[in-house]
């Protein structure tokens, strides 16, 4: 794992997958959901759904099903599947409470920067008593265009008072390090259900195995571990 360019000044976190053991509930639910419905269903499907926000995800399941496809519907019938999984098996992923601990002995910002709905990070972070330890949420509504365009990066550095070059940006989806990227952060890849193409591996700044890893570039930065 790479050294970072510079030592961050403050940290972004996409939630899915990266922050929560989400996305492989996420995909049994929508596999579930679809064989409830009776709708052939792949990777081409739930694989293209990681990091994007609904709006894009409803598009994609009418390229895939025909226009006349009644995405909402099915987004009631794939939560509800969803909803029933979270209740006994809704995790924290590994390394995430280490790294906020780190992340108050030096004092630094951090921001929650996520396709989902706010009531969705205030119940999910909310119930795994994690949710007070942001500084600021970014989350649906908050931007104008979602992952992968800028916009949720550059508002969630915005709001955190910090240049989106200075901002650590932590993202398990390929849309997610797209979006990154292009606000001009240092985007690190934390992979979950995916791997990293040559593409994605271009624009990151490293690949990290988990949060725990990520630890790792604060202390190859003795002038980060000043508090502010």
């Amino acid at each position: 794992m790479s050294m970072l360019p510079r030592p961050p000044k403050a940290v972004i976190f996409d939630m899915d997958g990266l922050l929560l053991d989400t996305e492989i509930l996420y995909r049994r639910s929508i596999i579930s959901a679809a064989a409830e419905e009776g709708l052939p269903i792949g990777p081409s499907i739930y694989e293209g759904m990681l990091g994007r926000p609904w709006v894009s995800i409803a598009d994609l399941l009418r390229e895939h099903y025909g226009e006349a496809f009644d995405a909402d519907g099915f987004r009631a019938v794939w939560l509800a599947h969803f909803d029933r999984l979270l209740e006994t098996e809704l995790r924290l992923k590994r390394g995430v409470t280490a790294m906020l601990d780190l992340l108050d002995r030096l004092g630094l910002p951090r921001a929650v920067c996520t396709s989902s709905a706010h009531f969705q990070v205030k119940h999910h972070l909310g119930e795994l008593g994690i949710l007070e330890r942001f500084h600021q949420v970014v989350a649906h509504g908050d931007y104008a265009n979602g992952k992968p365009a800028p916009d949720p990066y550059l508002a969630a550095a915005e709001r955190l008072g910090v240049a989106p070059g200075d901002c650590l940006a932590l993202e398990d989806s390929f849309n997610g390090i797209r979006s990154a990227a292009s606000a001009g952060t240092m985007a690190v890849m934390v992979p979950d259900m995916l791997q990293p193409t040559g593409e994605i591996r271009a624009l990151c700044a490293a690949i990290a195995e988990s949060l725990d890893h990520c630890c790792a570039f604060f202390d190859r930065h003795p002038a980060a571990v000043t508090p502010a």
